[in-house]
């Protein structure tokens, strides 16, 4: 997959088949139109692309919106993508400036003139432009003018719920995870770097990794959860814990010893074993760990 840091950087002299989204999470909705326009571009003889946008436009246009974390970073994002067989990758600086940008002139100007587009496919309802004044019916239009076909793909479902990233960020932030990676491409994930933690786990045999991860990163709820490990080129079981005090995370892993600090770490979130529980003392905390861990490791078998 090629991928570029904006439109300026993306030169093309081939058909492409374009969609444009922020694509967070990368939901099965969004693999449905990835994997759509992968089959148009064997068929036609072009190149597929996606437009994206970071930061998210919400954090830009709407304040009350500030707060907004997302499901995936954007290399995360990337990752995903580039598995699915998406071509070109296109991340656009979304600014307050952009933002007016007119529909007409949005087609125009960077679907005609900058992405050279041939075919584009977009999600159910999909708006843009200033005010997001355009829509399905002025794309149309528009595609007589400037000659190129569009298409818009209905919403998908799992079990005649809709899919979207606004509800998978609900599942998310209620630690209901088996639901939410029932609507995602792949598992929720999180990805770091481990740095130095208090170290309290291993007087109690429960050595953890912590975790430092993106900002604006969307964090579960706190408690503890069956998670699997990629670490070292490898994957591990194990179990990881959410704080409530900023979020903190540590993870420890089953049956591994090795020095990790500094790795970049990646971690799959698969089932919510408990809520959060203060403790009066650390043999309280430690009983808790073995449960933890039994239930964790029950989970995995």
């Amino acid at each position: 997959m090629k991928s570029y840091k904006s439109l300026e950087n993306f030169k093309s002299d081939f058909k492409t088949i374009v969609t444009i989204g922020t694509f967070d999470g990368v939901h099965i909705g969004h693999s449905y139109i990835i994997n759509y326009l992968n089959k148009i571009a064997k068929r036609e003889g072009g190149e597929s692309v996606l437009l994206t946008f970071s930061p998210h436009p919400r954090l830009v246009i709407n304040k009350e919106h500030s707060h907004l974390k997302l499901i995936d970073t954007l290399d995360e994002k990337k990752e995903k993508l580039k598995n699915l067989g998406l071509q070109n990758f296109v991340v656009q600086k979304f600014t307050k400036e952009f933002s007016r940008i007119k529909y007409v002139n949005f087609v125009r100007d960077i679907l005609v003139k900058k992405l050279n587009v041939d075919h584009l496919v977009i999600g159910y309802d999909h708006q843009f432009g200033r005010n997001r004044e355009g829509s399905i019916k002025e794309l149309q239009e528009l595609s007589q003018l400037y000659n190129f076909k569009v298409e818009e793909i209905p919403p998908q479902k799992r079990e005649d719920v809709s899919i979207s990233s606004t509800k998978i960020r609900k599942l998310v932030l209620e630690g209901d995870i088996e639901t939410a990676n029932k609507y995602l491409a792949n598992n929720f994930l999180l990805s770091g770097i481990v740095i130095d933690g208090e170290k309290i786990g291993r007087t109690i045999n429960y050595p953890t990794a912590n975790i430092s991860f993106d900002k604006d990163k969307l964090i579960p709820k706190a408690g503890v959860y069956a998670v699997t490990i990629n670490v070292l080129n490898k994957s591990f079981d194990g179990m990881l814990n959410i704080g409530v005090k900023q979020q903190k995370i540590e993870v420890h892993i089953f049956d591994f010893s090795k020095n990790i600090y500094g790795l970049d770490i990646k971690i799959e979130f698969k089932k919510i074993i408990r809520g959060n529980i203060k403790f009066a003392n650390i043999l309280q905390l430690k009983n808790q760990l073995i449960e933890d861990e039994k239930k964790c490791r029950e989970f995995f078998c």
